[in-house]
């Protein structure tokens, strides 16, 4: 008679021991000046969103991180552009490392750092937190989108603007982490153009929230959240179309007040605002900057997907031959048109 199999081998996974948060931590600590960084980012993008900080927030940066060191040079060109602006910009590093995708495909820097499905979590995330400090380090606040739930625990001390995506922004689980964290985090609406959804989901990330999760330790645990009273919309347009002309940004500002939040909204110029056409982002952006200037306050935020070159490769089977400062996921806008633009929109903003 055979040896009924255990409840563990019935299951469809094999599973390997990780490193706790914490142990990441103590490795990779936080300096005093990346500590300054990200409490300032997030005290200023606060204010930004209760109408407090008149400047513009302006998050620009790679779809995806897939190379550190094409990470850490477009970091550096961007603290000296932001050193030639005037105090009306606010200035914040797009750094995402987790790629949701509508199938399969490369699932960003932490899943896959070596770019070759060995799948190396740990490295993964060892590379995201030490390079998330080196840009901090910079003066530079980051910006990022979570995606897996127990992923935030390894960096989010280091990050000052938080993404919930499209696909994730009705879930229940997403919901409650951004109830759970310390962070402004921007709910987008849905991809089929939905903000009903997205509306929902700030609602329900200022509620505080009971679930099972995992803690910094890295042990399942009961979490008991405070809610997040900085979450806000963010358009980035969806199958119905775009929505970052004046008059959807009219309706947006309407149903957040209907539904008794604060009006203050960031428009996303890639995704479905520009139909996945990196040489429509600027159109996108020029567009949403003179709303500003014309009196809209509304608009608090202007997210831009940007790399040192423009355009976008696959990925292929040999990751050496990739060729740098080109996004292997969405289109980017080139360093040359983003400072162009920023530089512009300052223009603009001082009037």
């Amino acid at each position: 008679m055979s040896t009924p199999k255990s409840h563990v081998e019935e299951l469809g996974f094999s599973s390997k021991h990780l490193f706790s948060p914490l142990e990441l931590v103590d490795r990779f600590p936080r300096s005093v000046t990346s500590s300054e960084t990200v409490q300032n980012g997030r005290e200023t993008i606060h204010r930004i969103l209760n109408g407090d900080d008149k400047r513009l927030m302006i998050i620009t940066g790679p779809c995806s991180i897939h190379d550190e060191e094409v990470a850490l040079d477009y970091a550096r060109r961007l603290v000296e552009l932001r050193d030639q602006l005037s105090e009306k910009i606010f200035l914040v590093m797009r750094v995402y490392f987790e790629k949701p995708r509508t199938t399969v495909g490369w699932k960003g820097l932490i899943n896959d750092p070596n770019l070759d499905d060995s799948f190396d979590i740990p490295q993964g995330l060892q590379r995201a937190r030490r390079l998330l400090r080196e840009i901090n380090d910079m003066g530079m606040p980051a910006a990022s989108e979570f995606l897996d739930p127990v992923v935030p625990h390894y960096i989010e001390d280091l990050v000052s603007w938080v993404a919930i995506g499209a696909r994730t922004t009705e879930s229940q689980t997403h919901r409650q982490m951004a109830s759970a964290i310390g962070i402004p985090v921007g709910f987008k609406n849905a991809t089929d153009g939905s903000l009903q959804t997205a509306i929902d989901g700030i609602n329900a990330a200022r509620q505080s929230h009971s679930y099972v999760g995992t803690g910094p330790d890295g042990h399942v645990c009961v979490l008991r959240t405070e809610g997040n009273q900085d979450g806000h919309l963010v358009l980035r347009g969806g199958r119905s179309g775009t929505n970052y002309d004046s008059e959807s940004v009219e309706q947006a500002v309407n149903s957040l007040s209907s539904s008794g939040l604060p009006s203050g909204l960031v428009v996303d110029c890639s995704h479905a605002n520009s139909n996945k056409d990196h040489e429509k982002q600027p159109g996108v952006f020029e567009d949403v900057v003179s709303q500003r200037v014309n009196g809209n306050e509304s608009i608090v935020g202007v997210m831009i997907e940007s790399n040192i070159n423009p355009g976008s490769q696959k990925l292929g089977s040999n990751p050496s031959s990739l060729e740098y400062g080109v996004s292997i996921t969405d289109a980017c806008v080139g360093w040359s048109k983003t400072a162009e633009i920023l530089k512009w929109a300052d223009s603009q903003l001082n009037g």
